[in-house]
């Protein structure tokens, strides 16, 4: 009715709808609509099939990671460029976003913290009260002195996309394996009679398992 061009939603909506057997296509005439953005959480790839199956064939669903801290983008979406399930097709415009392990090595393939290495045009510059800056580099550059960390867990791919796993400071390790919540999620909340659902880790004989 609205004649939309530009529809901004979320993993969970998209869920629901997925759940309820709703067909968009089939109720809605979408030819003003050019885009499909989605953000909030990670966009599992059973989302991305049904998106392609049930609302548009021929336009671009862009999963992007948005900052409220850094008012932007550290990974978003390309019209010019391929979607691949379950990837954000890029890192942004004047963000050097990277994946680092535990000893500050950058990473492509495997899993790590995302960093950006340089600082970046909406880059914060300070806390309200925080006159000597201590609770500003806590929160950002702890970790990795003059890195900026922001406390997600993600893998950059061979095709230049970005894969989120969770919050890092939400990690699982049951057994020395770390674990992104998102991984849990993505094939639990993909079961048709799983509405909700929440993965917590308890310590469980000298260990962690996960419930």
């Amino acid at each position: 009715e609205e004649g939309i061009s530009h529809f901004g939603t979320s993993p969970k909506f998209l869920g629901a709808i997925q759940k309820m057997g709703y067909e968009p296509k089939k109720q809605h005439r979408l030819n003003s609509l050019k885009a499909i953005f989605s953000t909030g959480s990670p966009l599992p790839e059973n989302l991305f099939e049904w998106n392609y199956d049930k609302v548009h064939s021929d336009i671009p669903l862009m999963s992007i990671s948005v900052g409220t801290d850094l008012i932007g983008c550290f990974m978003l979406g390309n019209p010019n460029l391929p979607v691949y399930s379950g990837q954000i097709q890029c890192k942004a415009l004047g963000m050097d976003t990277q994946a680092f392990d535990p000893q500050g090595k950058s990473l492509c393939g495997e899993k790590g913290e995302l960093v950006c290495c340089s600082p970046f045009p909406s880059m914060p510059v300070g806390f309200w009260n925080d006159p000597k800056e201590r609770k500003y580099r806590k929160a950002y550059f702890e970790r990795f002195p003059d890195v900026w960390t922001h406390g997600d867990f993600i893998e950059i791919t061979e095709q230049g996309g970005v894969i989120i796993y969770g919050r890092s400071d939400t990690l699982l390790n049951p057994g020395g394996v770390r674990i992104g919540t998102a991984e849990i999620y993505r094939p639990v909340e993909a079961l048709p009679e799983i509405l909700d659902s929440l993965v917590v880790g308890q310590p469980w004989q000298g260990a962690v398992r996960l419930v």
